[in-house]
């Protein structure tokens, strides 16, 4: 064991979120680059680009709870995590490096359309991600003890991460997102493969309360929130595959009545972890209708706009999302949360983010004014980033950590096909594209007060008493 993860110093709480840095890094490249190439390269719609985007997030929903479950029992080359985050950086650096070979590879193939490639570029740069993000974040609470020591983990790892992520963002405003690509390959194999040998990991967790494939099951449970969206989710993909014609939105109006009967459930009951997954699961609809949707709005905003100069005002409006969410939780986020409930404060971060996202809708028609807007919803991405893990890791029992990561994430995964197959098609019929940061609004505002029903640590909630 290093020194200094002996007397876990500033050093070490830097080395430990350098893996959680590597996916962070390969996220914001595929975000900042990849509805850019598909829109501008091979001039694929709104609708298209949607599709492209559910790829990952459905490799996500079988991954991430599979990975959960597994890196929790295994100890493969000295690790619990490693195995996990040395492979899945290997194969995220190879994708992000054929994200510009789509259309290569498509006409190599003698594929008639990009699609097809696209989708499983993006599929397994997505299952890459998700195979290594959970283990980066489980690895935290594996190497530091429950408590403040925790938080302090979780907020170096944003700080860490969301000042790469700055990076991204700076190279593909100053350089190019062809450059910015290039250099991301090197980065994400450094991190990701460098630290997690240096990182000593227990070899032993604390038992769990209840053990059987009965405990698991009942764990998996507590995903009934997201029931509706799931069977949703299911249902828009293979209408897709089959090219069935949409139902006017009866689908999407009966999936949203049923969640809503499911989450008033959830704050109803005994159990923190149905309320977290409700509230973090809104917030996820927002976010993602930025990520996917965002170039598509500044195409329609100011058109004027050429495919270099639509790459450079998109970078730089991530760089200022990014740049705040860098800081924010460091130098903002954590003394307020020393000094309030944590929970509150990622309740009015979310809802500072949700006024700057319809200050977006009603104001910003012109970069200047979207990078202050967007500067201002970065005090909300930061605290998505970072306080609900902090909070739902301190709610679960560490021998099981993997495991609720992995269900965890799935309140990200599955809205984030709600924005792809839902909002998708919508916005591609509406006027004004503006309107998807007015859906994000709303979902972020909601978000906002479902967190306000997650009640005090101070109140000795354990997860596993309510299985």
């Amino acid at each position: 064991m290093l020194d200094i993860q002996r007397r876990r110093t500033r050093g070490f709480f830097a080395l430990i979120t350098l893996p959680a840095t590597a996916m962070g890094f390969a996220l914001s490249v595929q975000i900042s680059v990849l509805s850019w190439i598909l829109a501008t390269r091979y001039h694929l719609d709104i609708e298209e680009i949607g599709l492209v985007w559910a790829a990952g997030p459905l490799a996500g929903i079988v991954g991430q709870v599979a990975v959960g479950i597994v890196s929790d029992r295994v100890w493969v080359w000295n690790g619990r995590r490693r195995v996990f985050i040395l492979v899945g950086g290997i194969v995220a650096a190879l994708m992000i490096l054929a994200l510009p070979a789509i259309g290569a590879i498509s006409h190599a193939l003698r594929f008639e359309s990009v699609i097809g490639v696209a989708v499983t570029v993006s599929l397994a740069l997505d299952l890459a991600i998700n195979l290594s993000f959970n283990p980066t974040r489980a690895l935290i609470a594996d190497v530091t003890p429950e408590g403040p020591e925790r938080s302090r983990g979780y907020s170096w790892m944003q700080t860490v991460s969301g000042s790469f992520g700055v990076l991204a963002y700076v190279i593909g405003a100053l350089l190019g997102n062809d450059m910015l690509i290039y250099a991301s390959v090197g980065v994400v194999l450094l991190l990701s493969i460098v630290p997690i040998l240096l990182i000593e990991e227990p070899r032993t967790l604390p038992p769990p309360r209840e053990t059987g494939s009965g405990a698991s099951l009942r764990v998996i449970g507590l995903l009934s929130p997201l029931a509706a969206v799931l069977v949703y989710d299911v249902y828009a993909m293979a209408a897709r595959l089959m090219g069935a014609a949409p139902m006017s939105g009866l689908p999407e109006l009966l999936c949203a009545g049923a969640t809503a009967v499911l989450i008033g459930h959830a704050l109803v009951t005994q159990q923190p972890f149905r309320r977290i997954i409700a509230a973090h699961a809104m917030s996820w609809i927002g976010v993602q209708s930025l990520f996917i949707y965002l170039v598509s709005f500044i195409q329609h905003r100011m058109p004027w706009l050429d495919d270099a100069a639509l790459g450079r005002v998109t970078a730089l409006a991530y760089l200022a999302l990014n740049g705040v969410a860098a800081l924010a939780p460091a130098l903002l986020l954590a003394p307020l949360a020393a000094r309030f409930r944590r929970v509150h404060i990622h309740a009015a971060s979310l809802g500072l983010m949700a006024i700057a996202f319809a200050a977006i809708w009603s104001l910003a028609h012109s970069p200047a004014m979207l990078f202050v807007l967007m500067a201002i919803a970065g005090i909300g991405w930061g605290a998505i980033v970072s306080l609900p893990f902090a909070i739902m890791s301190e709610r679960v029992e560490p021998a099981r950590i993997g495991l609720f990561m992995g269900l965890f994430n799935l309140a990200v995964v599955l809205p984030q096909l709600v924005a792809s197959f839902a909002l998708g098609p919508w916005a591609n019929e509406m006027h004004d594209k503006g309107a998807i940061f007015l859906v994000g609004a709303c979902c972020l505002a909601l978000s906002a007060m479902l967190w306000l029903f997650v009640a005090p640590i101070g109140r000795k909630e354990q997860i596993y008493d309510s299985l």
